[in-house]
């Protein structure tokens, strides 16, 4: 198997496990989550009172020094977490980010990121775009067809 597939299966688990801590947390997530900057967050997650995480997957210290896009999602979350395996060096992750360690199975957080309250026109229009996306998923996965009748 390529180091890039192992990779990919990595990133997988960590986002599995990810989404369930989050979901025991008491968090709605959705992965792969368009923001209006034109990148995409790897999980975006709903709170109870409204609050917006954002969860960025690093598979390997390669994956994390290749990837600095993440520091634009600080303006979409009112934090900002990496999900990362045990064995991945914390050291490297930024002190306002918060951290978790991440199996396919769950995950721990080790570290809370700070805080950063978004301006409720942004949190309205997240709030609002999360909720079309999740419907529209949905609706896909129950009828793939529907996709091709256009909208969204």
């Amino acid at each position: 198997m390529s180091a890039s597939a192992v990779e990919l299966i990595s990133a997988a688990f960590l986002t599995r496990g990810a989404c369930r801590a989050l979901e025991q947390l008491g968090y709605a997530s959705l992965v792969e989550f368009p923001l209006a900057n034109g990148r995409r967050a790897d999980i975006l997650a709903l709170g109870k009172t409204g609050d917006l995480v954002i969860v960025e997957i690093k598979s390997s210290v390669a994956d994390f020094r290749a990837d600095r896009k993440w520091f634009a999602y600080r303006d979409f979350s009112d934090r900002l977490y990496f999900a990362v395996a045990n064995d991945f060096p914390r050291l490297l992750i930024p002190d306002e980010c918060g951290v978790m360690v991440a199996d396919s199975f769950g995950a721990a957080v080790l570290r809370d990121g700070s805080t950063k309250r978004l301006d409720a026109a942004r949190r309205r229009a997240l709030t609002l775009r999360f909720a079309r996306i999740a419907a529209t998923r949905l609706r896909r996965l129950l009828d793939p067809e529907a996709g091709q009748l256009g909208g969204m």
